[in-house]
């Protein structure tokens, strides 16, 4: 593990172009030392819009007619549409999105 995580420190540092110093006080937030973004992270936590967005489309995928979905009580509420016309709501395991009966 300690190999990769040089390797990558390494590789960060070789694409980085050298800095002068006076430009230094103009890359920093104001903590120590140098922080970049490139406009995407690693292992971020999700939003809980973010959260339910994915739901939508994992259920939606799964052939489920869901309008919206939420997370409640441990469970996936989800907002179906009937065949007949209105909504009801359904209940997911939110590890397998099987249906809860």
């Amino acid at each position: 593990m300690m190999p990769r995580r040089v390797l990558a420190a390494a590789l960060i540092l070789a694409t980085v172009p050298a800095l002068p110093v006076q430009a230094l006080q103009y890359c920093t937030d104001g903590r120590p030392g140098l922080n970049f973004s490139f406009g995407f992270s690693f292992g971020g936590r999700m939003t809980e819009n973010d959260r339910n967005e994915f739901d939508l489309m994992q259920l939606q995928r799964l052939g489920v007619a869901a309008t919206r979905v939420e997370r409640w009580n441990g469970c996936i509420r989800a907002f179906v549409r009937k065949p007949g016309g209105g909504e009801e709501m359904q209940y997911f395991d939110p590890n397998s999105y099987a249906r809860l009966q």
